[in-house]
């Protein structure tokens, strides 16, 4: 064996070591020298959140953010317990009440939360466990459920956390107990309440809070109202009874004080109330429902190819909206393709669809898809979209099977479906074809199926581009546009703001760069105003203060980037409507509220009253509306975007004040023009 000596060098001789000093005579350490501030970062910075703590502290990483759709997220999370109880065949009705204060109740007959104490905390109950603990839940359990939309184990812990306050009933063995929350921190411990007769299930009433939300933020009817709705479709064993205080209605000229929901068409039932008054490509909708055996999961459908508008996917897990697709979504795609190319083989005509691919399947195609499978697995806390392998596979090959039975059973309506789906696929390479030859070079084709749903005319001369504020007003603009000349581009939310971004990051950006794409005419000196592809470039965003910010953006850009586009006359901007004012079988739009009180004078000079609703965004509006008051030529107002030559400087100079990087000028101009400001011109 090796000396010590031969393993530290081969046999030299080492030094002793010298002696230790004695405990009296060792020094203390030091702090370490680093970095100002070094030595105040201790153990003592390291802070613990305990509890519901984290929620409170961090909401975005629980609900996605404290905006609009995050603060009806809540009312999601536990309207999906109920659904979780009534898919599991415990309850046949759930109520939702809201009440003025945004107060919102949910309430079942369900089994009830237990509230035994809990096993691993017996000074509390189970409920109390539930409510004021993340990750516990009976979702977990396999055997408590064997499908359920809630398997983060956060959902109704959020909801308590986000909540000024939050009340619950729960009525077991015909007892009824309740417990009351504050800020997710219990106000006492669980009460009995002593017996009831005829009652069970279980009632969460809570307020959001604003502390979270902020003050202007409300509970939207509508939006509540179409949430409720949709959950009915997706389960047609439940009974969805909807209830909202009058008071709260008053803007909500569509959405009833009270309503009952029980569709046992299910997804049949929702597609065709969807799509009413639209043509279809086929007469007969695909749909069904089968469930594999041995509860390994469940699948739901239905679909329709729509001939004049385009299509849409709306997909749920266990009731739970899917916004962001998945691979529910991606098995439905795959077995359409490969449904209608096995069809195309039989009949003789392969190499007919030899190049159609999944995306001229899905245009015009409206699908409702719903799944129910066991642990599913999510991207995100809030659900969006669907990971689990096994969903792919499950719809692929359920629908695959009934698709194909489906095709040979109706073979009129196949041999249309097939003309459609070629059509569209000849289509994409016809237009992908004279792209190439007009630009004569394939790096300038446009690469994007997701945004820019793109007109049939090449001519600039009669097309035009609107640039729309969001998918959701993308999505009405698509459906109320002419498809021959009107392309759509949404984008999401506001646009880089070009007068103070670095060169870097306006090469980076995305938007930007899907803008630029689209109109195929290049940027500064490389702009080419005869390849600019649309005749018009039209900004239509809400009639609001956002709306109002990014159109400014957008101008900014074009005014910094391609402003020979503006020069030529071909920048503008849409007027949509802030109000719809009624009286009896007369109708008028007005665009502002002096617009507004010129109508009430003019127009409406009979006798009854006007009902007057305000638009709260595009994405509000029904494609019918959107194309009548906004888009339809020989009705809309289009303003445009001038600068004459005179004037260059001085918009140049404003640009740069207004827009650019230093907020002292910005500060400067407020100040010299306060005495213009008022409440009116606010709106508050």
């Amino acid at each position: 064996m090796a000396s010590n000596s031969d393993l530290f060098g081969g046999g030299a001789s080492r030094k002793p070591s010298a002696a230790k000093p004695s405990p009296s005579t060792q020094k203390k350490p030091e702090p370490a020298k680093g970095t100002p501030g070094e030595a105040g970062y201790t153990a003592a910075s390291i802070e613990v959140l305990e509890g519901l703590e984290p929620v409170r502290r961090r909401p975005g990483m629980y609900i996605g953010g404290t905006d609009e759709t995050a603060l009806h997220h809540l009312f999601a999370e536990v309207l999906d317990n109920s659904m979780d109880e009534a898919v599991a065949g415990h309850a046949t009705w759930i109520e939702v009440l809201l009440e003025p204060g945004d107060w919102l109740t949910v309430t079942d007959n369900g089994r009830g939360i237990p509230v035994d104490p809990h096993p691993k905390f017996p000074n509390k109950s189970a409920l109390e466990v539930i409510m004021t603990t993340l990750h516990a839940g009976g979702k977990f359990d396999s055997g408590a459920y064997q499908t359920s939309g809630g398997l983060h184990g956060v959902g109704v812990s959020v909801v308590n956390a986000l909540s000024t306050r939050l009340d619950v009933e729960v009525a077991r063995g015909q007892q009824l107990y309740s417990q009351s929350f504050e800020r997710g921190a219990p106000v006492g411990k669980l009460k009995d309440m002593g017996r009831v007769h005829n009652r069970r299930g279980t009632r969460v009433r809570f307020q959001p809070d604003p502390q979270i939300f902020g003050e202007d933020a409300h509970f939207k009817p509508a939006r509540l109202f179409r949430m409720a709705r949709s959950k009915a479709y997706l389960f047609g064993g439940v009974e969805i009874r909807w209830k909202c205080d009058p008071s709260l209605l008053r803007d909500e000229s569509t959405t009833p004080a009270e309503a009952v929901f029980r569709f046992p068409g299910g997804l049949r039932d929702y597609l065709t109330t969807d799509i009413e008054g639209k043509d279809t490509v086929v007469e007969t909708t695909f749909s069904g429902k089968v469930e594999k055996p041995g509860g390994h999961g469940s699948v739901e459908w239905a679909v329709a190819w729509l001939s004049e508008d385009d299509g849409f996917v709306q997909s749920y897990c266990n009731t739970i909206p899917t916004p962001d697709g998945g691979t529910h979504e991606a098995g439905l795609r795959v077995a359409l393709l490969r449904a209608l190319k096995d069809h195309a083989e039989r009949i003789g005509q392969t190499k007919r669809v030899a190049a159609v691919t999944t995306d001229d399947v899905m245009a015009g195609c409206a699908a409702l898809i719903s799944v129910f499978i066991r642990e599913p697995e999510f991207q995100g806390q809030n659900k969006g979209r669907l990971m689990s392998s096994e969903a792919t596979r499950l719809v692929d090959g359920v629908l695959r099977d009934a698709f194909d039975h489906w095709l040979a059973a109706s073979p009129t309506q196949a041999s249309k479906l097939l003309e459609f789906v070629v059509e569209r696929a000849e289509e994409r390479l016809r237009r992908r074809a004279e792209k190439d030859i007009a630009r004569k070079t394939p790096g300038r084709k446009l690469r994007l199926p997701g945004k820019l749903a793109d007109c049939s005319s090449n001519s600039p001369a009669e097309t035009e581009l609107f640039i729309v504020e969001g998918d959701s007003a993308g999505g009405s603009a698509k459906q109320a546009r002419d498809r021959a000349t009107q392309a759509i581009l949404p984008l999401r939310g506001k646009i880089l703001n070009v007068a103070s971004a670095t060169r870097d990051k306006l090469a980076a950006n995305q938007q930007i760069g899907d803008l630029v794409q689209a109109l195929g005419a290049g940027t500064g000196a490389s702009y080419k105003d005869a390849e600019l592809r649309y005749g018009k470039i039209i900004i239509m965003t809400d009639a609001d203060v956002d709306g109002a910010h990014i159109a400014s953006l957008l101008i900014t850009f074009f005014w910094r980037q391609m402003p020979k586009l503006i020069e030529g006359g071909r920048l503008y901007l849409a007027v949509p409507p802030l109000y719809k004012l009624t009286q009896g079988a007369k109708t008028a739009y007005a665009r502002d509220d002096a617009h507004r009180a010129e109508l009430m004078k003019t127009f409406f000079t009979g006798k009854g009253k006007v009902e007057v609703s305000r638009f709260k965004g595009l994405g509000e509006m029904l494609p019918a509306q959107l194309k009548e008051t906004t888009m339809h030529r020989g009705k809309r107002t289009l303003l445009r975007v001038t600068v004459l030559p005179e004037d260059k400087e001085a918009t140049a100079d404003s640009v740069e004040r207004l827009m650019g990087n230093k907020p002292e000028a910005r500060f400067a101009f407020i100040q010299e023009r306060a005495q213009f400001a008022s409440t009116e011109a606010l709106d508050i």
